[in-house]
């Protein structure tokens, strides 16, 4: 690719909400010169990412990420945090777990509350139907889309570990409801409590990954795609302007940078006549505008960069999913992928073959075909405590479509736990939605983009958080001892419980079968407690689900940017990724991305005066 010395518009990032926003650009003006300036890769047909079942495999490599570390923190006992983010065309749609969930409309009214006219749920679900074509026949069309770019299915097999999940809830949790196939739609913006089947973002036909690089830049006509060009392995070091108006970025590569982080020739820059776009992510896109002299004074001294706009709001309100995952043994006929989580190609073979020829199986698949959004009941409300109460009263009651945590069966072993060799496995994988943590992320190099972050994200600082984490580990636990295909715990991934507990709460390495339906719950004493308490501390984890480092809020309230995406302070930049959402969502955060993105496209579009009637 030759590149030009000016576009129209440059992309700093090539991330989910970027693509499609450039690709919906290309579409409706072809004429438009286009250039994505991504850190990471190119995509595109990659098996890594076209075959779901790889996704676990692209994590433990990690070429395809950029990893953000954390200060260590006193709430994880002295533990450092380290979170990933997608780094290839595509971002985070191109290597993240393809789950299929929807954020309450109560967030996205929330959103419009804050001061953010045309961003409330009446126009934002209109756009979810837009982007997807919802490959389930009993889809309802006043919630769901069937024509848009993005697929979602149930994956290439329903596996006998989540059929158990919702086969056990059903008889064992009568406070809740259990959906079968053709009844109660968990993901229409709305219903909560209720266990059911979790879908995908995999199309039903071909078997492969649905992310925005494929469906929204790959898959363009020729003339469509003439003037987009894509600009892979470079960074973006900092925003150009004259007189406040963006004019351009400056971009470098990791090995134009030597091993103190000293620049070995000067960056290059690109210019664009009508509109600078980041999208670089919760990291990527306050670390620019704060390279860009645009944050607080203090932080900005701190990295030696000129201030040129006082924005104080810039890299925080760090929001994230906190999760645990809690692994157990499964029975030798369980559809588990630990073989392909485990890379081990031998093993892959018989499933690669279903694939290929049918786009079925296995390797069509993320482990995870059940779940729920969970609300406490009263007893569980009283279990949750004190400090929970008053949030609960503020927060919760007034909003009856908001889970307090999500809870997951997944075929494989999620954890950090090792297996035992040659063992099949499933786990429960649990966050909190709407954590209590409140983070930042700010630049340490006011010229080199490849340096690290100084970044707190606030995990389990607030002991509502630790009591959310106790009530899912119980109740996950429940459930998995319940299923037809327990055959155990995995004491690795479960709480040190002490000698002195009684022997229903002690980790059992191994099970004959699972217990019956009607066996009494676990009782767990304050020691029990706490060590489930220590346990969540020692290995919490990021749920990838990073946002509202540029919230979308006014300039007094610590907003970054306006309704429109345009950055305070300057003209002709905006910042267009999740890190502009204002306020956590309840749910898996690709759906909201793609909904941003469409949002997104058709407010560019409207200032660039480009017609989406047809797009």
């Amino acid at each position: 690719m030759s590149l030009l010395e000016s576009y129209d518009v440059v992309f700093a990032g090539g991330g989910t909400i970027a693509c499609i926003i450039a690709g919906r650009l290309a579409q409706a003006d072809p004429s438009l010169k286009i250039l994505i300036i991504e850190a990471g890769s190119h995509t595109e047909d990659l098996h890594n990412h076209v075959q779901p079942g790889r996704y676990i495999n692209n994590l433990g490599q990690g070429h395809v990420f950029s990893h953000h570390d954390s200060i260590p923190s006193d709430a994880l006992g002295g533990r450092s945090i380290r979170v990933p983010t997608g780094c290839c065309l595509g971002g985070g749609s191109a290597v993240n777990f393809m789950v299929y969930t929807r954020a309450a409309a109560s967030d996205y009214d929330d959103w419009e509350k804050v001061g953010n006219s045309g961003w409330g749920s009446k126009d934002l679900i209109p756009l979810a139907r837009k982007v997807e074509t919802y490959q389930i026949a009993s889809g309802d069309s006043s919630v769901h889309g069937f024509t848009g770019p993005i697929k979602v299915s149930h994956g290439g097999q329903d596996t006998n570990i989540g059929r158990e999940f919702l086969e056990v809830a059903a008889q064992y949790d009568r406070d809740r409801k259990t959906a079968t196939q053709s009844t109660l739609d968990a993901q229409d913006f709305y219903t909560v409590d209720v266990y059911s089947p979790w879908r995908k973002y995999i199309d039903t036909h071909t078997g492969k990954r649905s992310d925005t690089a494929h469906h929204f830049i790959y898959n363009l006509n020729p003339e469509s795609k003439r003037n987009l060009h894509i600009l892979t392995n470079r960074r973006v070091v900092k925003v150009l302007f004259e007189n406040n108006r963006a004019v351009g970025v400056s971009y470098a590569a990791h090995d134009d940078f030597n091993v103190l982080g000293e620049a070995k020739t000067p960056p290059q820059t690109v210019y664009a006549s009508r509109l600078v776009i980041l999208s670089g992510g919760a990291f990527g896109s306050p670390a620019m505008l704060e390279r860009s002299g645009i944050g607080s004074a203090e932080h900005l001294a701190k990295a030696h960069v000129d201030q040129l706009v006082d924005l104080p709001g810039v890299g925080e309100n760090y929001n994230d999913h906190n999760l645990c995952v809690t692994p157990y043994l499964s029975s030798e006929d369980s559809d588990c992928l630990d073989g392909i989580f485990g890379g081990d190609e031998e093993a892959i073979k018989p499933y690669l073959a279903e694939w290929t020829e049918k786009g079925t199986g296995l390797l069509a698949h993320n482990s995870i075909d059940s779940a729920i959004k969970m609300r406490p009941t009263p007893k569980e409300l009283a279990e949750l405590g004190p400090s929970f109460k008053k949030i609960w009263q503020d927060f919760y009651v007034g909003a009856p479509d908001k889970a307090v945590a999500l809870l997951c069966s997944a075929a494989g072993n999620l954890s950090t736990a090792p297996s035992p060799p040659g063992s099949k496995t499933f786990s429960m994988p649990f966050c909190t939605l709407y954590p209590r943590a409140i983070g930042y992320t700010h630049i340490t190099s006011g010229t080199n983009p490849w340096a690290p972050l100084r970044f707190n994200p606030g995990y389990l600082e607030d002991p509502t958080d630790v009591a959310i984490l106790r009530w899912c580990y119980k109740r996950g636990r429940e459930i998995a001892r319940r299923m037809r295909s327990f055959r155990g715990e995995i004491p690795a991934g479960h709480p040190k419980f002490p000698s002195s507990t009684t022997t229903t709460s002690s980790v059992a390495p191994s099970a004959p079968g699972p217990v019956d339906i009607d066996t009494p719950d676990i009782v767990y004493s304050a020691e029990d407690d706490k060590a489930i308490d220590d346990h969540h501390r020692a290995t919490v984890s990021t749920s990838w689900h990073s946002l509202g480092t540029c919230a979308m809020k006014p300039r007094a309230a610590g907003g970054v940017v306006d309704p429109r995406l345009n950055v305070y302070g300057v003209e002709n930049l905006k910042v267009a990724d999740l890190s502009t959402v204002p306020l956590n969502v309840g749910a898996n955060t690709y759906n909201t991305a793609l909904i941003v993105g469409e949002k997104a496209f058709l407010i560019v579009a409207e200032d660039l005066g480009v017609s989406t009637k047809e797009i």
